[in-house]
This record gives structure tokens, C-alpha cells and sequence, in this order.
């Protein structure tokens, strides 16, 4: 039987992590369908928040196996997060299994660890500018990672002026692509973030 999984981000560009879920749940010796819903679109008010988004899914009457919710710790924390996720759950889709996705800080804490990627996002494979990116689980303790990474993009591709402009607008499409390329075996991998996050999904699975 196919898992059917709702999974939530904070934007679009969030999407990235859907490949990774559908890897996890077929090593596991599953598959799954995951659902990622454009909220700005499905709605004509604001759906920021967790409840928002839970409660515009559900109008749409589909019925899902799991729900995976990703929410960046920020200055929050983890333990916050994750009962802000379950409280959510509680009260919008009570009795749904779900997990928390909740990198610290920020979701590009992860996309950090890659190099060679940023390097190829940043359309100059070969450029030799020194990044002085974060190793290892130090990246989990960068005030902010999302500006790091819009720095070392920049660094990367060695543009500047209106060149350099264009390109830094589009980091949505860049983050999403190093989400999507990033390496679950890599460096990654050796994160408590990332292996709470592939913990708890192998678990869920394993009660399916």
C-alpha cells in the first residue's frame, strides 16, 4: 500500500524536502505519495501559520497516513517548535499521525555543508573563492544560516553588480534546488537534526 503524507513547509521552496521523504519511506520498503499543497494559492487569506495550513488541507477532504510538518527552530527553540506542531495537530487533524521536521536553526543549516553544490548553484562549478563555510555539526549553532548561505551563493558565483542583483533574487529557486541535491549520506547525515528528522519518519513508517 502506498503512505499518503501531507507535507507542510514554510514556502514553496520548502519542496525540496518531498524527494528526500520519498527516499527515506522507500528504504524503509515503502512507497508514498506526498502531497505538498501551494497554500497561496488554495487560499484567499493568510495561512501562515501551522493551524492556517492544517485547517485549509483538511477542507479539501483528503484522507493521509502521515503528516509531515517542517517549522525552522529559529530563536524559538526545538522543544517549542515540536509542541507548537503537536498542539496544531491536536486541534486541526486530531488522532493523524504526524512528525516534526525542525532543523536548527534555520533549514539552510543543512544546505551549508555542501560545497560542491553551492558551487553549482551558484552557475561557476570551478571557482576557487574561498567560502569559509561551517564543518560539521557546528553549522547547527550559526546565528543565521539563511544569510550565510545567500553570502556564500554570492561568493560562489563571482557576479557583481546588476549581475550579481539578478542572481541573489533568485534564492528561492537556488535554496531549492541545493534541497533538492542535498546528500542524505553526506555530511548531513551526521546532524541530530537530520537524523531526528529520518528517525522519526523510518519510525511512523515501521507503524503503518
Amino acid at each position: 500500500m502506498t503512505l499518503r503524507i501531507l507535507f507542510t513547509g514554510e514556502g514553496t521552496s520548502d519542496d525540496g524536502l518531498v524527494r528526500h521523504i520519498e527516499a527515506i519511506v522507500a528504504r524503509a520498503g515503502r512507497t508514498a505519495s506526498v502531497t505538498s499543497p501551494d497554500f497561496g494559492r488554495l487560499s484567499n487569506v493568510a495561512t501562515h501559520s501551522v493551524p492556517d495550513k492544517l485547517r485549509v488541507a483538511r477542507k479539501f477532504g483528503d484522507d493521509y497516513d502521515l503528516i509531515a510538518i517542517h517549522r525552522d527552530a529559529d530563536r524559538a527553540g526545538v522543544s517549542e517548535r515540536r509542541e507548537e506542531i503537536a498542539k496544531a495537530i491536536e486541534s486541526e487533524w486530531p488522532g493523524c499521525p504526524h512528525i516534526a521536521v525542525v532543523p536548527v536553526r534555520m533549514l539552510e543549516a543543512w544546505l551549508l555543508l555542501d560545497e560542491v553544490s553551492i558551487r553549482q548553484v551558484a552557475e561557476n562549478p570551478k571557482g576557487k573563492v574561498p567560502l569559509n563555510l561551517p564543518q560539521g555539526t557546528s553549522v547547527e549553532k550559526v546565528a543565521d544560516p539563511k544569510r550565510l548561505l545567500k553570502e556564500a551563493l554570492a561568493a560562489a558565483s563571482g557576479y557583481s553588480g546588476r549581475r550579481l542583483d539578478g542572481f541573489q533574487k533568485r534564492f528561492p529557486q537556488h535554496r531549492h534546488k541545493l534541497l533538492e541535491r542535498l546528500d542524505p549520506l553526506g555530511p548531513v547525515s551526521l546532524l541530530p537534526s537530520w537524523q531526528t528528522f529520518v528517525n522519526e519518519l523510518n519510525a511512523a513508517v515501521r507503524t503503518m
